[in-house]
């Protein structure tokens, strides 16, 4: 009995680090801000509690269109990369001439800092001057200068273009370790069958890698969703709203506007879809193995 008291004790003691930054880094802030969310805070010292107020007042200001076009941005971004990647990292996986060049050659958009990347494509969507809209009037594409950014729908596809330039990387990395992870000898034994290249990922590489494309989508559909830098720097949320996420609209309101209690109902809002849509992400995940697995 002793014993079994001692290594309880001692596991506590180990968890309890992870259990301490949990609470304070984690579940404080997010107490305070839902605590937040129901009063009217703003820059005077005091405040009132309003209780839903904010919370209605979010769908009663055209809310809803923010949140459409944030699951569009989102869906369109994390699929291209995802689809982009895969491909990638099959290519880099192939036992090509110099394919150790081609993996680093994949790594600047990534290592380059992220603000600095999205000004160089701010510079290159730019009409008067940039390299986008010059390409295109020498083709013959256009016939004189084109401002990207501040047309709603040009902008709201640069900005997914810029996302998936700077996620790339990363979904193929990740893809092509999993990839180097799987046995040589699964391939082996289907070339001796007479399986071909698209057989043999079709029914051993795709299979295997999806795990990895799971964690991974999932991670970039966090990351995206809550993505800020690069809307902010290259459009700040225009023209007209046309590329106002839902974080781009929460940052206005909290810290353009000092509205501290709608910004937090509207931050709770973010952490209440992007919980909801995991669950269900994992429910159909494990569903879907459970099927494959008959």
């Amino acid at each position: 009995m002793d014993l079994k008291r001692s290594a309880t004790i001692f596991a506590w003691a180990l968890l309890l680090p992870a259990l301490l930054y949990l609470a304070l880094i984690v579940a404080y802030p997010l107490v305070d801000t839902i605590k937040l969310s129901f009063t009217d805070a703003s820059l005077r010292r005091t405040y009132d509690w309003v209780g839903l107020k904010n919370y209605f007042d979010i769908f009663e200001r055209g809310f809803g269109s923010v949140i459409v076009r944030t699951f569009i941005w989102t869906f369109f971004s994390v699929a291209t990369k995802m689809v982009i990647g895969t491909c990638g990292a099959v290519l880099l996986n192939a036992a090509v001439p110099g394919k150790t060049m081609f993996r680093v050659l994949t790594m600047p958009p990534w290592i380059v800092p992220m603000a600095i990347g999205i000004f160089m494509w701010g510079w290159m969507y730019n009409g008067q001057f940039g390299m986008i809209s010059g390409v295109a009037q020498r083709l013959g594409i256009l016939d004189g200068p084109f401002p990207i950014l501040a047309t709603g729908t040009s902008a709201f596809i640069a900005t997914i273009v810029t996302d998936v330039w700077i996620g790339v990387p990363m979904v193929t990395i990740y893809l092509l370790a999993a990839m180097q992870s799987i046995p040589s000898d699964l391939y082996e034994a289907a070339w001796t069958d007479g399986a071909g290249r698209f057989y043999r990922f079709r029914r051993i590489t795709l299979p295997l890698i999806v795990p990895a494309m799971v964690t991974m989508s999932m991670l970039s559909l966090i990351s995206t969703f809550n993505s800020f830098d690069i809307i902010w720097i290259l459009t700040k949320g225009g023209p007209s709203s046309a590329t106002t996420t839902m974080i781009i609209d929460t940052y206005k309101v909290a810290i353009g506007s000092y509205k501290f209690g709608a910004g937090a109902a509207r931050a709770v809002l973010i952490c209440i879809f992007l919980s909801i849509f995991c669950f269900l992400y994992f429910r159909a995940v494990s569903r879907f193995s459970g099927e494959a697995a008959r």
